[in-house]
């Protein structure tokens, strides 16, 4: 499983679209291990660019704080689960909270 967060200073950004950087994770979690990781730089704020992107990149999952209906919906279309709503925290916390299913997702920090 490939999953995507978008981060600003090693931490789960408030907004999807105005990120500094994406990580990539590649992970087992049947296995709950980190198989790799990266961190890749998204190409510019547009509607609907980002979405396209990860789905390209083979993502299967975001973990995000805040992401607006569109880009939910554009990433679903293109089969990647959104989990959004998340507290802004460092971006192994995520990922081991999420492979151990203790990732909380709460309200959506976007509202557009």
């Amino acid at each position: 499983m490939k999953i995507a967060m978008p981060l600003i200073a090693n931490k789960v950004s408030q907004h999807f679209g105005h990120s500094e950087n994406f990580l990539i994770a590649d992970v087992d979690k049947e296995a709950k291990k980190i198989i790799s990781k990266k961190m890749v730089v998204p190409p510019p704020h547009e509607p609907g660019v980002i979405p396209k992107w990860l789905k390209e990149l083979g993502v299967n999952c975001l973990i995000t704080c805040g992401i607006g209906q569109r880009a939910v919906d554009i990433l679903n279309q293109g089969g990647v689960s959104v989990i959004a709503g998340i507290e802004s925290q460092d971006a192994d916390t995520v990922i081991n909270l999420f492979l151990n299913d203790k990732l909380e997702s709460g309200k959506n920090a976007c509202d557009h």
